[in-house]
């Protein structure tokens, strides 16, 4: 397997401002991308491409749900002959959205959807290779025949889009690269690139230019690191600045499938890189373009929003993942994982069934409690302490002025805020926190934290532009050698939960992604003072939830079963939400355990590269069954396909039983 030299950290325009990469603006029919243009929301449709009317009427749903693009898959001939139905009948009914094919493995379909839609969307990893999961060794000239095979295959599609003033968007998927992609890269972000670039190249050689490009994948990390490697090999080899499609692939339903969702989204928006977004979401499609407009709505006016300290070079890899290096105070930092903080500052703790909502549990008639998977690691009540005893190892940090007066209990820890630290010498002896913003790190304080091993880092920012501004944070105490853990804490004002949710793993998640960060706590001091105490128990509940799903898509912690779920399209072969909710139901207390659940083979093995387990439909009412990449039983009926599932798992070794509860 051949190494590639990275020229350069460069894949955006600033590290502390928000600037928007300027990319070439291509035309999916009237509606261009890219360039000055605002970013773009698209999904794509669910109902089988042979079913015009039900077709159609998804479309007008999704469109009057804010996509300004629409994706049909078009797996054969017959399905691309039918797009010209769907589109004839969507233009009667006046609408006018650009439709986009999605190809894999045919060429001939590809072609004759090319002169009916406005966009073609081609696999680099399936259009002209079959996947046979098979290492083979290639010597320079073999791989060039390899290409040469490759350019003889796509040149006919290029041809055709060009002449037909049709768009393309050459999209890798993580979990399809060809074997040899695979042979000669690895698994790896930059195989996905090259995969892309493979065919870009011909199509620059071709003069066709109206081209957009992805780099999907399951998990966050690999997906935000491919996007950057290829903004950086774009300019490195002089390519056109295509524009990009951002998307995370297969990100499960509900809050867990927005929460991945905008940790990888988020993290390569606040880079300033992406011109169209979808998000995708076992759910109905018209679900998807709201959440992906929450996400991009953020950057509309952004650039006036800060005033941060500009940095030449970035102290980090952002091609691959390196967690910052920290002492260990108490269990923070080095190679604990990052702990959450539940705020209980706002809400009045008075009983131990208040504390369920932060995962711990009392069972009275045990006098004893539990702790589920979402059990916070610590509390912080403000000023005030709590005045019943805690669970054992659940600690409790206090504001410093109210530590003062409870400091014998070593279960009680203060926060001091920066004058406090720098005025005082009183001290917890095992773990302390320190809240600072950016703007606190003069020398005084960087010279004074140098020395400390017995303190963590709470940092915070009330910036519009918050998640830079931490970002230039950890690059000073990078820059300055202060190895001490940090919390992240962020809060925010009279949000939805679907806007939690979003805006937090994009600024929490998009540190974690680079390394950065040994903690979280979303804080509740923006809260309205007039929820009643059930309300801010819910709250309470939610960022607690929320504060884990982050560590989770971030791939940092993981505390709950994954669930890698394609959305479904014309090609699921059963019913992809029931399903899901299905396996959920019977494996949701599998902690840290991965599973695929996949409508097709389409999305198959390869889209669920990263799970441990696999669930895919074969064909109507059979299910093939996988443990990681390999087969373990094809052609399970469904009606007994997740029975199968879990003696394969308990075979495995991963399988534990769920607790009886009343």
């Amino acid at each position: 397997m051949s190494t590639q030299v990275i020229n350069t950290k460069q894949y955006c325009n600033s590290l502390t401002h928000y600037s928007r990469r300027k990319t070439r603006e291509v035309y999916i029919g009237d509606i261009p991308l890219g360039g000055d243009n605002p970013i773009r929301v698209q999904s794509m449709t669910t109902v089988d491409t042979m079913d015009t009317m039900g077709s159609v009427e998804q479309v007008l749903r999704m469109v009057e749900s804010g996509c300004e693009y629409v994706r049909i898959t078009a797996p054969s001939i017959k399905e691309a002959q039918n797009l010209e139905e769907i589109k004839k009948e969507l233009r009667k009914r006046g609408c006018n959205v650009p439709l986009i094919a999605d190809i894999h493995f045919t060429p001939n379909a590809a072609e004759l959807a090319a002169k009916i839609v406005e966009k073609v969307r081609v696999n680099p990893g399936n259009y002209a290779d079959k996947k046979r999961f098979e290492e083979i060794e290639y010597t320079d000239e073999s791989y060039n025949a390899e290409l040469e095979r490759i350019r003889q295959k796509f040149t006919p599609l290029v041809e055709i889009c060009k002449e037909h003033g049709t768009a393309m968007r050459i999209g890798t998927n993580h979990g399809s690269l060809s074997d040899r992609i695979l042979s000669r890269y690895g698994d790896t972000p930059i195989g996905m690139v090259e995969s892309a670039l493979e065919f870009l190249r011909i199509c620059e050689d071709l003069n066709y230019y109206d081209v957009v490009l992805s780099m999907k994948a399951s998990n966050t990390q690999v997906m935000v690191q491919a996007y950057r490697l290829l903004v950086n090999k774009l300019d490195e080899e002089g390519l056109q600045p295509y524009p990009l499609h951002l998307g995370v692939t297969e990100a499960g339903d509900g809050e867990d499938g927005r929460i991945k969702s905008a940790v990888g989204i988020g993290t390569l928006l606040e880079d300033g890189l992406g011109d169209t977004v979808r998000v995708s979401l076992t759910e109905e499609p018209e679900f998807e373009a709201p959440v992906a407009r929450t996400l991009v709505d953020r950057y509309v006016g952004r650039n006036d929003h800060n005033q941060i300290a500009s940095i030449d070079e970035s102290p980090i890899d952002p091609f691959a993942y390196h967690r910052r290096k920290t002492i260990e105070v108490a269990n923070f930092g080095d190679s604990n994982v990052p702990r959450v903080i539940a705020d209980l500052s706002r809400a009045d703790i008075t009983d131990y069934k208040d504390l369920k909502s932060i995962g711990h549990f009392y069972l009275p008639e045990l006098d004893k409690w539990k702790m589920n998977d979402l059990g916070a690691d610590f509390i912080y009540s403000g000023q005030q302490p709590i005045d019943f005893m805690l669970p054992n190892g659940l600690k409790e940090i206090i504001d410093y002025k109210g530590w003062q007066d409870v400091k014998p209990d070593l279960n009680k820890l203060p926060l001091f805020n920066k004058q406090q630290y720098l005025d005082s010498n009183d001290r917890h002896p095992d773990l302390n926190f320190l809240a600072l913003t950016l703007n606190d790190l003069d020398s005084t304080l960087v010279d004074k934290l140098i020395d400390e091993n017995k303190f963590v880092l709470m940092l915070s920012s009330e910036n519009e532009h918050a998640m830079p501004e931490l970002r230039r944070a950890f690059f000073k105490l990078i820059e300055t050698g202060i190895e001490l853990p940090v919390v992240v804490k962020r809060a925010y004002k009279d949000i939805s939960d679907d806007e939690l949710q979003i805006y937090s793993a994009t600024d929490v998640g998009g540190l974690l992604i680079d390394g950065l960060g040994d903690g979280v706590m979303l804080s509740a001091e923006h809260t309205a003072l007039d929820k009643s105490k059930d309300e801010l128990m819910d709250l309470i509940k939610t960022y607690n939830s929320t504060a884990f799903g982050i560590l989770q898509a971030a791939r940092t912690r993981m505390t709950k079963t994954e669930y890698i779920s394609c959305p479904s399209c014309g090609r699921t072969l059963f019913d992809l939400q029931e399903t899901t909710a299905m396996i959920r139901k019977r494996t949701d207390h599998l902690k840290g355990v991965k599973i695929g659940i996949m409508g097709c083979i389409v999305n198959g093995p390869g889209e669920m590269a990263d799970a441990d387990y696999g669930y895919v439909g074969s064909g109507k009412g059979k299910i093939t069954l996988y443990k990681g990449q390999e087969v373990v039983k094809r052609g399970v009926p469904s009606d007994n396909a997740v029975d199968e599932l879990i003696e394969i798992i308990k075979e495995g070794g991963n399988w534990i039983e769920p607790e009886v509860t009343d």
